[in-house]
């Protein structure tokens, strides 16, 4: 076995010679460049297909209080982040397409619990059984929670691969910020994503939009309209970055911020 290739890491660096930096130099350009090509193809698969949901006040009330319950049952039921934003971008995507009556508030809890669950068997390597989904004040039936998940799916045709801000946010968030900050930095930008839910007209934009915009609000929440456009004008020569930034703009940061 041929054990004379060098294996390249940054605290190498200090040791090697010239030839061997300029190599390390290569392989980190190398993977850079294949994480933008993975960025570009998830773009491509990025799914917008959810019109303008009811401006009813009770429907906004509704909406609201069903992402309170989904947040909160993410918390009692260990679910990721993802999970709980994938049953949000479900709910719109069917009060989108269809209404409920007034006088049906129940049907909208209900309908939160077959999104939750829904995307739970998505994204979750274990499933709760239906009846941990309930809470004291809606209390449904196993088999009632199957027939709305069945109408979710039918109405969503079946195409739950919905992708989320957190497909993305690894990525921008390299880009945005120095390495030795980005671990404290993640976890300030999945509040700001989840804290964004209950406003139904961010839900209107790109998921990739919504990262990169969380991601500069989470780093720099000072954000002015020419800082932001500063900042992203430096990084225009990055395909994926000229791509987001054809969506982006300062509405959307200020939506977040505020």
């Amino acid at each position: 076995m041929d054990n004379s290739k060098a294996t390249f890491s940054p605290t190498r660096l200090l040791l090697c010679d010239e030839s061997e930096t300029s190599l390390y130099e290569k392989e980190v350009d190398l993977l850079s460049s294949l994480d933008e090509e993975y960025i570009k193809s998830l773009l491509d698969r990025e799914r917008h297909d959810f019109s303008q949901i009811s401006s009813d006040d009770w429907i906004k009330e509704a909406r609201l209080d069903a992402i309170q319950y989904i947040l909160n049952k993410r918390d009692l039921l260990g679910f990721t982040s993802q999970t709980a934003y994938l049953s949000v971008i479900y709910l719109d995507r069917f009060l989108s397409r269809r209404s409920i009556d007034e006088e049906k508030y129940w049907a909208v809890r209900l309908l939160s619990m077959a999104c939750l669950s829904l995307a739970a068997k998505m994204e979750e390597c274990t499933v709760p059984a239906l009846p941990e989904f309930c809470v004291e004040e809606y209390s449904f039936e196993s088999s009632v929670i199957q027939r709305m998940e069945l109408l979710v799916l039918n109405t969503l045709e079946w195409k739950m691969g919905s992708l989320t801000p957190f497909a993305f946010t690894q990525f921008f968030l390299t880009k945005f910020c120095q390495s030795s900050l980005q671990r404290n930095a993640m976890s300030t930008i999945v509040e700001v994503i989840l804290g964004s839910l209950k406003d139904v007209e961010i839900m209107c934009y790109r998921s990739s939009v919504i990262a990169a915009s969380a991601t500069l609000v989470a780093l720099d929440p000072r954000l002015t309209r020419d800082a932001l456009e500063h900042k992203i004008s430096l990084l225009s020569s990055s395909d994926v970055l000229k791509i987001v930034r054809k969506f982006m703009g300062f509405r959307i940061i200020s939506l977040i911020f505020l």
